[in-house]
């Protein structure tokens, strides 16, 4: 089983003069969910080498067991340091693909033609395609064979407004994903603040915020296992 987690290459929070990247949880979570499932991860990135970690999610009151685990694997931060670019990245090479969030995604990875090619080759394959946290941001830009909205019609989750007004971050942004997702005619859903929340339908999974990286995850790998027993 082949799974590719696709990382922002973004590290500016707008125009704040603050850094930003990919939220460490979200990355190292789904990462070890994977590996410890036997799966081959490949790593990329829209500039390669070594994506940007926003750093506030390595602070103390963010850290989890994963972020932990990953800070101690050596081997683990030589693969995260080496991330391919996305320009050479295949879906056909790939069972699946995985989106960790962060702010960084909302400013790259939206509008990176590499990633939105990359969904949809994606889902015309009848591959299961993960987003977590901001990473569902990235499908208001992603269409059906057809030009519609890839998310129209479709059970969707992601970062809330409440939750992007709770880190104060609202007039940051370049947009409100859950905004932009509901104008597309997406049928978003959540659950309270920082409360775990995966969301499947069909090849679509999406997950609302970091704690929901994990169960994104798991939720995709069963997706996996049950199309290769069918």
């Amino acid at each position: 089983m082949k799974i590719l987690m696709v990382l922002t290459s973004h590290d500016q929070l707008g125009d704040t003069g603050r850094k930003t990247g990919f939220w460490l949880e979200e990355f190292a979570a789904p990462y070890f969910v994977f590996r410890d499932a036997g799966v081959d991860i490949t790593l990329a990135s829209p500039k390669g080498g070594q994506p940007p970690l926003d750093p506030k999610s390595n602070e103390p009151g963010f850290q989890t067991d994963e972020t932990r685990r990953f800070e101690a694997d050596p081997a683990a931060k030589a693969a995260l340091a080496n991330t391919l670019r996305l320009s050479e990245i295949r879906a056909a090479d790939y069972d699946s693909v995985f989106f960790p969030g962060g702010h960084g995604p909302l400013w790259d990875l939206t509008n990176d033609r590499h990633a939105l090619s990359l969904i949809e080759d994606m889902f015309s394959a009848g591959k299961p395609v993960a987003l977590v946290c901001h990473a569902p941001g990235i499908l208001m830009n992603v269409k059906t064979p057809d030009g519609k909205p890839i998310v129209s019609g479709r059970k969707v989750t992601g970062f809330t407004n409440s939750e992007e007004d709770a880190v104060h971050l609202i007039d940051v942004v370049p947009y409100l994903l859950e905004d932009e997702l509901r104008d597309q005619g997406a049928k978003f859903s959540s659950v309270a603040d920082w409360g775990v929340y995966v969301v499947q339908d069909g090849l679509l999974i999406t997950g609302q915020n970091p704690a929901s990286s994990k169960e994104g995850a798991r939720t995709l790998l069963a997706a996996l296992r049950k199309q290769a027993a069918a």
